[in-house]
């Protein structure tokens, strides 16, 4: 074998989107491929830990920064992720800075000539810039094989300009299944006819996927296999399969140390849940990005406690010392719920026996989290593509029910009430159908756990990537 295959990786500024990457790139490097993560100097702590570990067991990884343009655009110094964005209105900046690595990128190609970029979904720019060294660019989409397929149907069809309400259903043309969203439920950004700067990037966005060398999932071939078909055959483009990439984090170090610290140590947190029956807790927990209105965490409050079952819940919101709070409550489920305020040790908690169901916002991590630890769950979309990906378990996978979210929002999301919070989460923990929901969820897992195991469908997706790519670099 001569050199190693070196590839780069390009993660976009958010959680959601650098810690696949990270796993990503760990994966890759276990397989022999020298990995190099690129971003900035305030989100190098996301990467450091696991990078000198793995550096320490002998594979080839390292970060590299590119300087991040945020003063020049007229955002504060340190606002390097979209968590730190101030306000919506501030987006286009933000992605303007990131449009400005191009030359940095550039020059740090040309220094280092890597073999592949797989640079995220929200760099358009990437794919011209690996043009100009002959470099080929995969984009990382970071969701769902079905959201992707989805959203390319509304952006086709326009099936949501022929309702005549915002509540009446339609179906997502042209897909392998009967899928049905309202108006409301489509983002903002797709329904207007309005060419905002945002509506731009997702025009780039679109123009490169055409013109990129493929494209790379973490998902799994069994888990949505109609729309991973779609994507090559329908839509016709080229893609891999490398994940459930949350599997790659084997010991419990990995799996508590992803992201960000935890606000709570996870042994307390594991000897909570090792006090409670198997399947009786139901954890709660909305990601990164997700911003609920003070009247919607009152109501959710109400639907847990009047769910009268045990619970993990992880609030982010920490504004006005939490006055939403309803009076008395954590007194009152003292000893039933544990109230985690910051970032939680996720898949360490999905992963343990008490765990009974997940009520998530459907966000792709958090979904296949879920379906890696076999748990059912009570589906909560905002925005982003959660509607989506709400369907997959809902409808093809039948693991969860969902609360009725009605509405995409990207702030201050409100809306749903407390009886329908807490029916959800008895129909999934205790209800007629818990069993199915439950069993259904258990052979998913297996199957993820299959996928990347040798000769798995994961497995063999990224082995007969790097061949293609050593291959090219041959060839080249």
């Amino acid at each position: 074998m001569g050199e190693l295959l070196h590839v780069f990786f390009l993660p976009f500024m958010a959680q959601g989107h650098m810690i696949p990457t990270l796993d990503m790139a760990k994966l890759f490097a276990s397989h022999g491929v020298k990995a190099t993560i690129i971003t900035t100097p305030s989100n190098q702590p996301v990467f450091t830990e696991a990078v000198d570990k793995y550096t320490q067991l002998g594979f080839q990884i390292q970060i590299r920064l590119l300087e991040f343009p945020a003063v020049e655009v007229g955002l504060p110094e340190d606002c390097q992720s979209v968590d730190k964005v101030p306000s919506t209105e501030a987006l286009p900046s933000f992605f303007k800075a990131c449009a400005m690595l191009q030359e940095p990128l550039e020059r740090l190609l040309m220094e280092l000539r890597p073999d592949c970029l797989v640079a995220d979904l929200f760099f358009p720019w990437a794919t011209d810039a690996a043009a100009k060294f002959d470099i080929p660019r995969l984009i990382f989409h970071g969701s769902s094989y079905l959201a992707v397929c989805a959203t390319n149907s509304l952006r086709t069809h326009k099936p949501f300009n022929h309702v005549s309400s915002d509540s009446e259903l339609f179906t997502i043309p042209n897909l392998p299944h009967q899928l049905k969203l309202t108006r409301l439920q489509v983002s903002p950004m797709e329904r207007s006819e309005i060419e905002t700067p945002f509506t731009e990037i997702l025009k780039r966005v679109r123009e490169s996927e055409d013109t990129s060398y493929g494209a790379i999932f973490n998902s799994f071939y069994e888990l949505e296999p109609d729309y991973a078909e779609h994507y090559k055959n329908v839509q016709g483009r080229r893609a891999w399969s490398v994940g459930p990439l949350s599997l790659y984090n084997r010991d419990v170090e990995d799996k508590a140390q992803r992201g960000k610290k935890s606000s709570i140590n996870e042994h307390e947190c594991l000897e909570w849940l090792d006090s409670k029956n198997p399947h009786s807790v139901v954890y709660i927990c909305f990601g990164s990005l997700t911003s609920f209105a003070p009247s919607q965490l009152h109501e959710m409050a109400m639907g847990i406690e009047d769910s009268g079952l045990d619970f993990v819940w992880v609030i982010r919101n920490q504004r006005e010392e939490e006055k939403w709070m309803p009076e008395g409550f954590e007194e009152r489920t003292k000893g039933k719920g544990l109230i985690i305020r910051g970032w939680a040790p996720q898949v360490l908690i999905l992963d343990h026996p008490a765990m009974g169901a997940f009520v998530t916002h459907c966000g792709w991590n958090s979904t296949l989290e879920g379906v890696c630890a076999g748990v059912p769950m009570v589906t909560w979309p905002v925005s982003a593509e959660q509607f989506m990906n709400e369907k997959l378990i809902t409808d093809i996978l039948r693991t969860g029910t969902g609360v009725g979210s009605k509405e995409w929002k990207r702030e201050d999301s409100d809306g749903v009430k407390r009886e329908a919070i807490a029916e959800a989460i008895k129909k999934v923990m205790n209800g007629e159908e818990s069993e199915e929901f439950r069993s259904r969820a258990k052979a998913m897992k297996e199957k993820a756990k299959k996928a990347i195991e040798e000769g798995g469908s994961s497995y063999l997706g990224l082995r007969s990537l790097l061949d293609e790519l050593r291959a090219y670099h041959a060839k080249h």
